[in-house]
């Protein structure tokens, strides 16, 4: 009979004994980190938790003894939403090292591999910092991925699947989000509220500020989300449909099952100290020293 680390997903639901043979089977520690943001008049505010967390478990369910899906960071950083209301913000700074001292911890416990799965746009620089000093403060290593990105993967996928226009037709509780969370949690979708919203700097046509949830302009204006849309809603809600949710759903599990095998047993890159002479001081930010 196999074990239970080798059969339950859930970090939280395995005993300190059962963590310590996960960590000695090096296994993947996913977190899905969200939160707490308007989307709209037709989605309720827990989209940006409902779809990592959906997509986290549902790979680990497919390998639960290569991976454990850690409880969700259920608040992010959502400052810029503010004027939409039951938006909660957490100051970045919080969050951030609200997230750090869970991959530090992770690593004090010995798991080597930790992914950071995100679903809301704005928290990716913020936890791009957090992988960032985790691999260089602890002899972990972490990696940030938005759920959405693994999409593009398979370069096949969202061609064939997307029909709103781009950029801006996918954004925001638009033709994705909204087609996830139907096939996610459809009960709660107000399903005669779904109306399409535009961005209106998109509508500018200028090769540099323009926006959608797969790329950017080069040099786009991040500012209050009330300023360019009406509603909330980025994109066209009206083209989603639970049947490309469970697409959606299925092509974003099966790629990050690839992804835990692949970082899981990838071996790690060795630093190498270039200094001809030794330094004589710590580095004066806190990383792991070279030695020891």
């Amino acid at each position: 009979m196999a074990s239970r680390v080798e059969t339950e997903y859930r970090y939280e639901k395995l005993t300190w004994p059962e963590i310590n043979d996960a960590v000695e089977q090096g296994q993947v520690c996913v977190i899905p980190c969200g939160a707490v943001e308007q989307h709209g008049h037709h989605l309720p505010l827990d989209v940006d938790i409902v779809c990592p967390t959906g997509i986290a478990r549902g790979a680990g369910q497919l390998i639960p003894g290569k991976m454990k899906v850690l409880p969700t960071v259920c608040y992010g950083y959502t400052g810029h939403v503010m004027d939409f209301p039951g938006t909660i913000n957490n100051d970045f700074e919080h969050f951030m090292h609200h997230v750090l001292d869970i991959t530090k911890s992770l690593a004090y416990h010995g798991f080597k591999k930790i992914i950071l799965l995100n679903g809301h746009g704005s928290n990716m620089p913020n936890l791009d910092l957090v992988a960032r000093r985790t691999n260089l403060e602890t002899d972990a290593e972490c990696i940030l991925a938005a759920w959405w990105n693994l999409l593009t993967v398979d370069k096949e996928f969202l061609p064939r699947w997307r029909q709103s226009k781009f950029p801006g037709g996918c954004a925001h509780a638009c033709e994705l989000e909204t087609s996830l969370y139907m096939y996610l949690d459809g009960d709660n979708v107000r399903q005669d509220q779904i109306r399409n919203g535009t961005i209106s700097f998109n509508e500018e046509n200028s090769p540099f500020n323009w926006v959608d949830l797969f790329a950017a302009g080069p040099a786009t204006i991040i500012s209050w989300t009330s300023s360019y849309s009406e509603t909330g809603v980025l994109g066209e809600a009206e083209l989603a449909t639970p049947e490309k949710g469970r697409q959606a759903y299925e092509e974003a599990v099966k790629q990050l099952v690839r992804f835990v095998s692949w970082f899981k047993d990838r071996p790690k890159d060795v630093r190498r100290d270039r200094h001809r002479r030794p330094p004589t001081m710590p580095i004066p930010w806190g990383q792991r020293p070279l030695r020891g």
